[in-house]
């Protein structure tokens, strides 16, 4: 039979309200650091194991959060979960991580599911720029977007500062005497590659550059969507030397797109890309990119949800932004007259 509080708290001598309290990382700070220890080791040595439903019954509360994540194919959200899951656990939470493939059908039905579970509540980084879902959504739960944001309405949000990353790519490329930079862009319905491409422009007007006819959007985050649109942009603009794309998946469609046109990646077409995933260093050529701390990301919006869980008084709107580098490798070079 597995051990109780009640167990414990007799075999220590203490009260059942005091072993509960060491034993809730919520609460722990209340025990003396000593008593503490003495009742996590007697629970470890018991097998003792909590009743979160129980728990949650007394409290009204589950104790999990539903973590909404539109490709879980994607590399970029690994490092994000793994920053949400280590952040939620060390204060008593689960993660609910369910996979939308970017269809808002499937989107609604996850989160009735989750909701369902009584999850306290959402991280999500599915949102659209325009994104009813989240306006009936908010109004009932916590809700804490990562890596976007909706023109709607302004919820509590952990991104990278986009502006500060594009600005770190284009002026590598300028740099290194590119004037004719292409920019392959995220679909226009995301706040990332809707932002990423105003940067763009932004950026590129600040040197005195033209943006005419150099920004093409994709259909989808996928390599597929880029080859296609990569494509058609170089066809149009063959005196482009240099292409930034919106993520590291758009950058890899754009070199394959390249290499069918007969233009070397870097000696005729410079690529860079955005986010850093995962093995990005071992294409060819390996890519350059701006890393975006994925980890971090992951982490901070697990605080921000349990600041918004655990506060006695409302907590201010917080939109966290934090700063990327940019990591040159070898897809981009100096400047060279285009091939014939």
């Amino acid at each position: 039979m597995a051990a109780t509080l009640k167990d414990i708290a007799e075999k220590l001598g203490l009260h059942p309200a005091t072993v509960s309290r060491a034993l809730n990382p919520r609460t722990a700070h209340l025990v003396n650091a000593g008593t503490v220890t003495r009742v996590r080791r007697a629970a470890e040595s018991m097998s003792y194991v909590p009743n979160s439903m129980a728990a949650g019954l007394r409290t009204s509360r589950s104790h999990t959060v539903g973590v909404v994540i539109p490709d879980l194919t994607n590399p970029l959200f690994p490092g994000i979960v793994r920053g949400i899951q280590d952040t939620l656990s060390r204060a008593g939470y689960t993660p609910l991580m369910v996979n939308t493939d970017n269809d808002a059908d499937v989107e609604a039905q996850v989160v009735a599911s989750l909701r369902a579970r009584r999850v306290d509540g959402f991280i999500l980084a599915t949102a659209r720029r325009e994104h009813p879902l989240l306006v009936e959504l908010s109004s009932k739960l916590p809700v804490v977007l990562i890596n976007r944001v909706t023109d709607s309405m302004q919820l509590p949000s952990v991104s990278a500062d986009n502006q500060h990353g594009i600005r770190l790519a284009v002026d590598h490329l300028v740099g290194l005497g590119h004037r004719e930079i292409g920019h392959v862009g995220g679909p226009v319905w995301s706040s990332t590659g809707h932002e990423r491409a105003q940067s763009f422009a932004r950026t590129m007007r600040a040197h005195g550059l033209s943006t005419a006819r150099r920004i093409n959007a994709v259909d989808a985050w996928s390599i597929e969507s880029a080859r296609d649109a990569a494509r058609r942009l170089l066809v149009a603009n063959p005196g482009i030397t240099a292409i930034l794309a919106a993520n590291d998946q758009l950058a890899i469609g754009t070199i394959e797109a390249a290499r069918s046109l007969k233009r070397r990646c870097p000696q005729d077409l410079s690529v860079v890309g955005y986010n850093d995933m995962p093995f990005m260093d071992l294409v060819d050529p390996p890519l350059t990119t701006v890393r975006v701390p994925q980890y971090d990301i992951g982490s901070e919006s697990a605080r921000l949800m349990l600041s918004l869980l655990l506060e006695q008084e409302a907590t201010p709107l917080k939109q966290v932004r934090l700063t990327p580098e940019l990591v040159v490798r070898g897809s981009t070079a100096r400047r060279r007259a285009p091939r014939a």
